[in-house]
């Protein structure tokens, strides 16, 4: 029987917008030179959710929508989608999730969304000053005044809906100022996605503008980032400062995903962040035209796992191909990680990150390795504490009685 696995699925493939100038997966569009907005097909689509569903042995099955830009494709896009998932669902339940960096939505979108119980993403990565750095549209203009009126209208619509903000140079320089907006604009859960992108050197493929994954065994090839990779140690004094905030009036009602999947770890319960898992390989990415992935962030021809209309979602998730992917993260660990005290928390974080050499014969680490350290020791002390609450049976939120001091 087929564990557990999910999708994620871009229909829009990397058609955007916008033009964030740290935006990695723009450059996918150089895989599929086609003229245009990339659209999955309705032949795809119809196979895609048929066989998704199928190929889930939960009673409950996730859809995850992401880009590039979905909403691109328009709302009749997604009307097709919940008709072909009422279609095919039979017994189970399905639900969807939706990231979008808000532009495009309406009170159509926002009664459609809410109607059927969309949970919807939303990229934002701060105040207008920080957001509108990176985050433009293709003429270079500044963005944040569209989103926040997308986040707005779907919030008076009552839509399920959260903040993802990609941390980088500048947003990193002021946690406090960023946690302190998205708490005021009403999110009260909250991702933070550090972004990592390496110069390329002369082994990467002239057609793509970053540099691939590293490769296993020969991590630090070239270890140069691009300017707007946040350094490593603003990475953890970033998360610090908003847990320092967190921990003293926010628990239990602000729902941070770093500080939600720590806590897992310190309680030795499933969840957490993917990144952090021992193992990976279970979290694959779906191409408009049906190529599948190994991972969100593999999204490169030797991790193509096959197509949708030649092979089912299965047979290519427990592929022998995938099956290493996944298992690599724990066979190829540094000494230095299998000797560190987080290693239960971290377990050598994402693989793509592994690029910093350690030394001879051995495998990188990850370059967010200071930032992680720093992170995962400062909240120690009150995850410890947190977790014995949770033992007891007491919630967690009782631990703010203690710092607000």
């Amino acid at each position: 029987m087929t564990a557990p696995f999910h999708v994620m699925t871009k229909p829009a493939g990397a058609a955007c917008n916008l033009a964030c100038e740290y935006c990695y997966y723009l450059e996918k569009s150089l895989l599929y030179p086609e003229t245009g907005v990339p659209r999955m097909s309705d032949a795809t689509l119809d196979r895609y959710v048929r066989d998704y569903i199928e190929s889930q042995n939960s009673r409950e099955v996730q859809f995850a929508w992401q880009g590039g830009e979905p909403t691109m494709l328009g709302l009749g896009f997604f009307e097709k989608v919940v008709a072909l998932q009422e279609k095919y669902c039979g017994q189970k339940t399905v639900s969807n999730a939706l990231q979008t960096n808000g532009t495009f939505l309406n009170e159509d979108w926002a009664s459609f969304l809410k109607e059927h119980s969309f949970l919807v993403g939303i990229s934002i990565d701060g105040p207008e000053e920080i957001h509108d750095h990176y985050r433009v549209d293709r003429g270079g203009r500044p963005t944040f005044a569209k989103v926040m009126r997308g986040w707005e209208t779907l919030h008076s619509a009552g839509v399920d809906v959260n903040t993802l903000t990609v941390v980088n140079r500048l947003n990193s320089q002021h946690p406090e100022k960023v946690y302190d907006f998205l708490k005021s604009i009403g999110s009260t859960f909250l991702q933070f996605i550090p972004i990592v992108e390496r110069e390329p050197d002369d082994r990467v493929d002239d057609s793509l503008d970053l540099a691939g994954p590293p490769d296993a065994g020969d991590p630090g090839a070239r270890i140069p980032v691009t300017p707007w990779s946040v350094r490593p140690r603003d990475f953890g004094r970033f998360l610090n400062k908003i847990f320092d905030r967190w921990i003293r009036q926010d628990v239990g009602t602000i729902f941070v995903q770093h500080f939600d999947g720590a806590l897992a770890k310190w309680t030795g319960t499933q969840g957490g962040i993917c990144v952090f898992a021992e193992e990976c390989g279970r979290a694959m990415a779906l191409e408009h035209n049906g190529d599948l992935y190994s991972c969100d962030h593999y999204v490169y021809p030797s991790y193509r796992l096959g197509n949708i209309r030649e092979k089912g979602f299965a047979e290519m998730a427990d592929s022998p191909e995938q099956v290493a992917f996944g298992r690599a993260k724990r066979t190829e660990l540094s000494q230095a990680c299998k000797k560190c005290a987080f290693r239960f928390a971290c377990n050598g974080d994402c693989p793509k990150h592994r690029f910093v050499p350690t030394g001879k014969d051995q495998p990188g680490i990850s370059y967010l390795c200071p930032g992680l350290k720093s992170f995962f020791s400062h909240i120690d002390a009150p995850m410890r504490e947190m977790a014995k609450l949770w033992r007891s049976g007491q919630p967690p939120a009782r631990i703010m009685e203690n710092y607000r001091n």
